[in-house]
């Protein structure tokens, strides 16, 4: 009789997200967006409880302010910013994406909505969402809390005894007791893939890069202790998907979508014993087609049999933690990784076909300009396919943000994801940062250039398609020298 009930108001719950690309001028940019992955697994999850669920993609909107369709449309008793745990973008707390859920959040409030959020930064900051006409936030891992929370609300039970939730009574805050994360999530059902208009997002990636990618969860959690990151949603513990459920979503996705490529968007991909060779082995025997990147470490790349199985199920790109090239730096951050294990896993991916990218991140307290220096030289010395680069970044609920937080100010989180703000005490300021991070690219492009034209003397016709970048060599060349003339101003003060 519950089920029916709630199909008899096809308008009760409406489902969304805060992650807008395009108020995130760098991510926009780069034109490789993706589906709210955790926003359609919620949805299923309670569509699969007999709740009926409306669904609006604000990804690729351009304001929170669009949400009023919808909400005057639907009108839902129920409003749910539900935002995609599984995308690293979401976990980096960015301000514009809060200012858009608290927007979407009293407009939702208006319209008389009840209004429930879950997010990572709303499980750091639950205080301020109740302050925008939020009456529920989902602490941690948010589906099964919110199922049981939705049950409760609509047969007018007590909601105290719910695990994972905060909320306000009397104006005062109550925070219940911790939700243990979920084990068996070959449970789940598949992702609500039905509800999404798949079509801009091929579009945008066919126009960009030719190819169209779509994202995809394996896991949960993460096992390493890496101080300087957050891991609000799933934590510490480890879970995986079965490699049959994996490829039984990636069949399914390429038939009903076509996608050529995936990102597997798991912290760290593959780590269970046996698992790549199973997944391999599922791909074969389906005789399936596809591409695709993932995130690892590098201390569990140095085995060939793994690197040959990923290599035989299709991977293209590897990204690594690689952080910094100063083994004084990795140490304090707990990275449980070696320098030479950087050097030692890209070789050897390199040697299979396997691109490499790198994360690095500068700025970590005591970092010198010899630590610095020594990231520049691995990785020109290495030349991985890409690189990322960001700056160390304080956020709740890690051991770096307890080391630093009595030096933060009022301001503690970053308003996109190029901001690049220092926002503790170090040894330079933000913008020696912004210039470096520029000046690192820079070298980087500079010697890919180089490489490209030493390319081209010997075989100049192999070359042709990179003749923009050879060409590039004296504009690159010339722009290092300004980035590094900027940072030797700030490196007399700093040093």
């Amino acid at each position: 009789m519950e089920s029916e009930a709630w199909h008899n108001n096809m308008s009760k719950v409406l489902i969304t997200h805060s992650y807008f690309y395009k108020l995130d001028p760098k991510q926009w940019a780069f034109q490789q967006p993706y589906p709210p992955l955790g926003t359609l697994q919620a949805a299923s999850v309670i569509r699969d409880a007999g709740i009926e669920v409306n669904f609006f993609d604000v990804a690729l909107n351009n304001k929170p302010e669009e949400i009023g369709v919808p909400l005057n449309s639907y009108k839902p008793l129920y409003f749910i910013i539900y935002d995609d745990g599984f995308n690293y973008l979401t976990k980096m707390c960015l301000t514009v994406m809060r200012e858009a859920a608290f927007k979407m959040s009293e407009l939702a409030k208006k319209n008389g909505a009840i209004v429930i959020v879950s997010s990572s930064d709303s499980t750091d900051h639950y205080e301020k969402y109740f302050e925008h006409g939020v009456d529920y936030v989902i602490r941690g891992e948010g589906e099964e809390t919110l199922r049981e929370l939705l049950r409760a609300l609509e047969n007018k039970k007590t909601v105290d005894g719910i695990l994972g939730i905060a909320y306000q009574t009397e104006n005062k805050t109550i925070v219940n007791a911790a939700r243990p994360v979920l084990r068996q999530l070959d449970n789940l059902p598949p992702p609500a893939w039905d509800l999404i208009d798949i079509e801009p997002y091929r579009k945008i990636w066919l126009d960009r890069h030719g190819y169209f990618s779509l994202n995809i969860a394996t896991t949960r959690g993460c096992p390493f202790k890496c101080n300087w990151c957050a891991k609000p949603i799933y934590g510490n513990r480890y879970n995986s998907r079965s490699p049959k459920k994996v490829v039984d979503e990636i069949e399914y996705l390429l038939i009903k979508f076509k996608p050529t490529h995936f990102w597997m968007c798991d912290d760290i991909f593959g780590l269970k014993p046996g698992w790549i060779k199973e997944f391999k082995n599922e791909v074969e025997q389906r005789n399936l087609d596809f591409k695709y990147k993932i995130q690892s470490r590098v201390d569990l790349l140095l085995e060939e049999d793994t690197i040959d199985s990923l290599v035989e199920s299709g991977i293209e790109t590897i990204w690594v933690g690689a952080e910094s090239g100063s083994q004084k730096i990795l140490d304090a951050m707990d990275k449980g990784t070696q320098v030479e294990q950087i050097y030692s896993a890209t070789r050897l991916l390199k040697s299979k076909g396997v691109k490499t990218a790198f994360f690095l991140q500068f700025g970590y307290p005591e970092e010198t300009q010899h630590d610095i220096d020594l990231t520049l030289k691995m990785v020109l010395e290495l030349m991985p396919d890409e690189i990322g680069i960001s700056v160390s970044y304080p956020l709740p609920g890690t051991k770096f943000y307890e080391n630093v937080k009595s030096q933060l100010s009022a301001k503690q989180n970053w308003v996109d994801s190029d901001e690049l703000a220092m926002m503790f005490t170090n040894r330079y300021p933000t913008a020696f940062y912004k210039i470096l991070q520029r000046y690192v690219h820079g070298r980087y492009r500079l010697k890919l250039a180089f490489l490209y034209f030493k390319g081209y003397l010997k075989k100049p016709f192999n070359q042709f398609p990179r003749i923009k970048k050879i060409i590039a060599v004296p504009y690159f060349l010339l722009l290092s020298l300004i980035y590094a003339i900027q940072l030797r101003k700030y490196q007399s003060h700093g040093n």
